[in-house]
């Protein structure tokens, strides 16, 4: 097999001085080298040099294919690095690629912490949100950030959702010669001359974690009435059972919530909701949680063949025999129902097909005088059928 034309190199704050050889080898032999500005000026590339197209953009170092090619890219290539991208459109005998040590590497050395129980995240091209289902009282994580600005954005986030008493170490250049560590707390955050490239390392102190189970509080969920309340949340999750990657249809969604709690355990989901500003619910509860929810607005049965082949549908409004009949019968589905003309027809398709039908009745303590009484929910019948 030839040699490999493109070596994707990872580089760190100190430039070339801090590259192995084979590193350094690699670089010398390149006709081309790519990377970002500031890639490029530690290295001196100068004529050889290849900036990347913004938005960023693997086709111009495919078309060099054939000539010794360098990328370059901040420290482990293969972190939030152009490595990915280039190595899913190459066959593996056309790239070798020489890593270094990344900033969570970096960060974990100059606080001491064991990488292995960090939460590491990079939040340069992601919302802040994605950190709240992560958080715990003692957390350690490492986020990685787009700007300097960005550093006080994230301590304001963290402060504004209870997590004031975080500890921050706010880490600029880390391994070069302008490498600065400052320490504060999110609350007390009071930088202004942060510069990039940043990275901010914490410890979680003061907030309360989210709960990991299933049936998220009510209230956590933007809404109008029309939600999946979390007891019953709870049981339909149970029934779904979701398995990280696979696909939810949720046909009628309310607010969405199941789908929410569907992406939490690791899944994808499609959220179809006739009423406008229920579908503008569902997107405040996708951001809330920064999860990857997609949301269609119209009848379900109308927008059917357009939807990503499912692994598990949710039916929580609006089912019919029509609708039944337009489901792929690979898929699990759970169908919950709360007037007697949806009961029946989930017991006539029982009937028909098989698997399992629930009657959900629940009772909350509510006053009663100078008393307390049991106070009924609305009777739920449930429908599971695994085909």
């Amino acid at each position: 097999m030839a040699d490999p034309w493109l070596s994707i190199i990872g580089l760190g704050e100190d430039g070339p001085a801090g590259l192995p050889d084979a590193s350094r080898a690699a670089l010398e032999a390149a006709e081309v080298v790519v990377g970002g500005p500031r890639h490029l000026a530690l290295v001196d590339a100068r004529a050889r040099g290849m900036e990347w197209p913004v938005p960023f953009d693997p086709a111009p170092v495919l078309a060099l294919r054939g000539r010794p090619v360098a990328v370059l890219a901040s420290g482990d290539p293969f972190w939030h690095g152009a490595g990915g991208s280039l190595a899913a459109a190459l066959s593996p005998g056309e790239w070798r690629a020489y890593p270094a040590p990344g900033v969570v590497a970096l960060a974990a050395a100059r606080l001491g912490w064991r990488q292995e129980e960090l939460l590491a995240l990079g939040l340069h091209a992601a919302p802040f949100e994605r950190l709240l289902p992560e958080l715990a009282p003692g957390r350690r994580g490492v986020c990685t950030l787009r700007d300097g600005p960005a550093a006080g954005a994230l301590a304001a986030f963290l402060a504004a959702e209870g997590w004031g008493e975080s500890r921050l170490w706010v880490m600029e250049a880390l391994g070069g010669p302008r490498e600065r560590v400052r320490a504060t707390t999110a609350g007390a955050f009071s930088l202004t001359d942060v510069a990039a490239p940043v990275t901010v390392a914490f410890e979680a102190e003061g907030g309360r974690a989210q709960p990991r189970s299933a049936g998220l509080p009510d209230s956590l969920f933007a809404h109008d009435g029309q939600i999946t309340k979390a007891p019953v949340r709870a049981l339909t999750l149970a029934a779904l059972a979701p398995r990280r990657g696979e696909i939810l249809w949720d046909l009628g969604a309310g607010s969405g919530s199941v789908s929410v709690e569907w992406c939490l355990a690791g899944g994808r989901a499609v959220a179809v909701e006739l009423r406008p500003e229920r579908a503008a619910n569902i997107r405040a509860n996708a951001a809330r949680f920064a999860l990857p929810l997609e949301v269609v607005e119209g009848r379900a049965l109308d927008n059917l063949p357009a939807l990503p082949a499912p692994d598990a549908i949710f039916v929580g409004g609006g089912f019919d025999e029509a609708l039944f009949a337009a489901l792929p019968p690979t898929a699990r589905l759970v169908v919950n129902a709360v007037t007697l003309e949806t009961e029946a027809l989930l017991a006539a398709l029982q009937a028909r097909h098989g698997g399992e039908l629930l009657r959900i009745e629940l009772a909350r303590a509510a006053p009663l005088g100078r008393m307390r009484g049991w106070e009924a929910a609305r009777p739920v019948v449930q429908w599971s059928l695994v085909r």
